[in-house]
């Protein structure tokens, strides 16, 4: 069954990617798949953060649980997909969107109010990830690339949900939706002062 993913209405992103990043990112290939090796493993790593940091959370820790082997077999797939062409995983550089988005955390606050930040910045990232996806898949020409990333796109739809629903599994839906809201007006402007380069997923 085919998925559709409309960036504004089922992700909720506020701003597109600019159509001429897929283009770059063709250019780019060795540091396009580079730096989405790191983003899968970083997800990997941040989702084992937050089950030893909310540990006493049973449902949390049931879910993630999965999405960590999830997302380090991602990683696995796409330095696979760096050797199969003859390509070399770079260095980690860095991330300056996902920076961006950890300063808007909450640093004070309740405990509750930090969970629901972090898991909102988790469901944010999957969501632009899912987007980005989306564009390689449709935008690039050799086909072999084009299934790689509709498989990865239909697997971060998945991730973004899950993110979503366990807020509001722990938190007040009214002020899980609220605070999305002021996620998703922050992101568009980080995206907006962001430059456009075809070497990095975000």
């Amino acid at each position: 069954m085919e998925l559709s993913i409309d960036t504004k209405t089922i992700l909720g992103l506020q701003l597109p990617t600019d159509p001429r990043w897929v283009d770059l990112a063709a250019l780019s290939l060795e540091e396009i798949l580079t730096d989405h090796a790191f983003c899968e493993q970083k997800a990997a790593t941040t989702c084992i953060s937050i089950i030893q940091r909310y540990s006493e959370l049973e449902k949390l820790v049931i879910e993630l649980s999965p999405i960590v082997t999830e997302e380090w077999g991602h990683f696995r797939l796409v330095l696979a997909e760096l050797h199969k062409r003859g390509l070399q995983l770079g260095k980690q550089r860095k991330d300056e969107y996902v920076n961006a988005l950890f300063d808007f955390q909450q640093k004070g606050g309740s405990r509750e109010g930090r969970l629901l930040d972090q898991l909102l910045t988790m469901a944010l990232i999957e969501a632009r990830s899912c987007e980005r996806f989306k564009r390689l898949s449709e935008g690039l020409t050799d086909p072999g690339l084009q299934k790689f990333y509709r498989r990865f796109m239909e697997s971060e739809a998945g991730h973004y949900t899950l993110f979503i629903a366990l807020a509001e599994n722990y938190i007040d839906k009214k002020i899980v939706r609220n605070r999305w809201k002021e996620w998703l007006l922050f992101e568009s402007s980080v995206i907006t002062n962001l430059s456009v380069r075809g070497d990095r997923i975000h």
